[in-house]
């Protein structure tokens, strides 16, 4: 007997103990506990051989948010991308896995035109590179792009083990990485679409891991681990690369004082600037491939073509310089809604400041706020108050975007888990009346989390569709794909049992609302099936004249669900004229 259908004798009134929902409720909570008392009793003589072998233990904290990603592959099945920014990565990931910065223009671009892609001078994503080999990565070597998103995702929980352990003890760090993957993996958005996130989390993991070893032993790895963080960020964040370098010189400037870290910054600093240099002459050469100059990034060309991504807020909205597609248009105009029309004041800033907190819980389970208050004493050591220093210039400078997503500031993930684990930390200290409260307090706090995660990781794991849609309201900051609420993959079905070659025309409906449809490939001329806008019957027997060898359909989003239907530009023009 499988274990869902096992899972199905759990289900309130309809068990042999007459169990509702609050009693399975109080049941399971009061399980798991004991579980994790008896696991803490009889698991703490394995600590001290974990934290002697950091490395097994790396490895170990890389592989679970993997394998337990895969485990859930039943009811959430590997993303298929939903939303613009998805398929300009997978089409930047595509491009440099057919070895290429950029792919030439296509003499049929107009019917290729979709949000976050360039068609001229170069067809191109308007995204930087850092996530584009990831997804790269994963199509070379597994033929799909999301094992790149997962082994990422492993890497950034091991390498926050990896940089806690420069900042507190062996024992806390893991608790510290065992944090990191309940909280940053198999339900997290980064694990789950393909905007990225854990590139620059590993680019801070770096960054911060290696300055303070690099002040206590000057060793040439961790120069060379600084100078990889920095290019990272440089190439996955560009504009908060800067603000990821003068958390650094901040550091550098207290920490000179030193004589022999003054002895040692020469070498250092070459071993630093050969890898932020290299990363800078590949972002002109990206630029230079993508837009046709050396200085003009991907996104500065799209805000000039298209008028989006909007300007800092500082800034006037800008003016597209070509005509807008149906989703272009609409995504145009959302985003001159949010970054207002109005010149920008103190006030405004500090308002939206106010408004994006509670996007800050992204980095901590409800528990983790309590350990956060009794991490504020730390603050009266400099390399704690340093940290809240670089958390407070990258949400000033973030906060200059009309938007605001958390893999704007991901490079502080590994700071949001030390602030939680020196919080667990000083609270275990606590004594009352001579007797030592605080283990068991910081313990709580610790299962606290734990039985969070399990609660949605066994949902996802034995649940059924309704279920997760019930509870999908409640299900805070989590986010993982489930179902197929807009229609794609059953699209996707239809057109993979057809067999050959296809080419899809999208007519969205006047009613239509932001959902990208057009998402090809970067060879489109190769592409199992190319998407393409609805340019009217006239028109589109040119597209079909180009591709004669292909099968032609017409899909219409906007339906419920989306109607997909072999296409006939003479049937439609019958219709129209009906």
């Amino acid at each position: 007997m499988s274990l869902v259908r096992l899972s199905r004798f759990l289900l309130p009134l309809q068990n042999p103990a007459g169990f509702g929902l609050a009693d399975f409720a109080e049941f399971g909570l009061a399980l798991f506990f004991v579980l994790v008392l008896l696991f803490v009793k009889y698991a703490r003589p394995l600590m001290p051989r974990l934290t002697r072998r950091p490395w097994a233990t790396m490895l170990a904290l890389a592989a679970a948010p993997i394998l337990l990603r895969l485990l859930l592959l039943r009811l959430d099945p590997i993303p298929f991308g939903n939303v613009s920014d998805d398929f300009s990565y997978l089409l930047l990931g595509d491009t440099f896995a057919h070895f290429r910065l950029a792919n030439p223009m296509h003499p049929m671009r107009k019917f290729f035109e979709c949000v976050f892609v360039l068609q001229e001078p170069s067809y191109s994503s308007i995204f930087p590179p850092a996530q584009g080999f990831v997804l790269a990565f994963g199509e070379l070597i597994f033929g799909l792009p999301w094992a790149g998103v997962a082994i990422m995702v492993g890497l950034l929980c091991a390498l926050v083990y990896w940089m806690l352990r420069a900042w507190t003890t062996p024992h806390w760090a893991l608790a510290g990485g065992i944090l990191a993957v309940m909280e940053f993996g198999p339900l997290n958005h980064w694990m789950n679409c393909y905007w990225g996130g854990a590139v620059s989390g590993c680019a801070g993991c770096m960054v911060f891991g290696a300055l303070p070893r690099l002040v206590k032993r000057h060793r040439t790895r961790d120069a060379v681990l600084l100078g990889l963080g920095l290019a990272m960020q440089m190439l996955s964040r560009p504009f908060e690369s800067i603000v990821l370098d003068l958390c650094v010189a901040i550091y550098a400037a207290v920490a000179l004082r030193d004589r022999e870290v003054r002895a040692h910054l020469p070498r250092t600093a070459m071993i630093v600037a050969a890898f932020v240099l290299s990363a800078a002459g590949f972002t002109l050469l990206h630029n230079r491939a993508v837009t046709g100059s050396f200085t003009e990034l991907p996104d500065m060309l799209s805000r000039y073509q298209y008028g989006i991504p909007s300007t800092f807020t500082f800034q006037k909205m800008p003016v597209p310089h070509r005509k807008l597609t149906q989703e272009q248009e609409l995504d145009y105009k959302a985003q001159k809604d949010t970054h207002g029309d109005d010149p920008e004041t103190v006030g405004t800033f500090f308002d939206r400041y106010a408004d994006r907190i509670s996007d800050y819980k992204f980095f901590f389970e409800a528990p983790l706020y309590i350990a956060l208050f009794f991490f504020l004493p730390s603050l009266r050591q400099w390399r704690f108050a340093w940290l809240a220093i670089c958390g407070c210039l990258f949400s000033l400078w973030t906060n200059i975007y009309p938007y605001f997503y958390q893999h704007y500031i991901a490079a502080l993930t590994c700071v949001f888990v030390l602030m939680s684990i020196e919080g667990l930390r000083r609270i275990s200290t606590l004594r009352f009346r001579g007797i030592q409260v605080g283990r068991d307090a910081a313990l709580l706090l610790l299962v606290l989390c734990a039985a969070q995660f399990a609660l949605w990781y066994g949902v996802h794991l034995f649940g059924n569709d309704p279920l997760l849609e019930a509870l999908d309201d409640y299900e805070s900051w989590d986010f993982i794909n489930y179902g197929d609420e807009l229609g794609r993959l059953q699209v996707a079905h239809t057109l993979a049992a057809a067999g050959g070659k296809d080419l899809v025309f999208v007519r969205y409906g006047a009613q239509h609302t932001l959902q990208e449809w057009i998402h090809d490939d970067a060879d489109i001329d190769r592409s199992p099936v190319i998407w393409a806008i609805d340019l009217g019957p006239s028109e589109n027997r040119k597209l079909m004249d180009y591709y004669k060898d292909r099968k032609f359909w017409l899909v219409k989003p906007d339906e419920t669900p989306p109607v997909l239907t072999r296409y006939d530009p003479d049937a439609t023009s019958e219709q129209a004229q009906k």
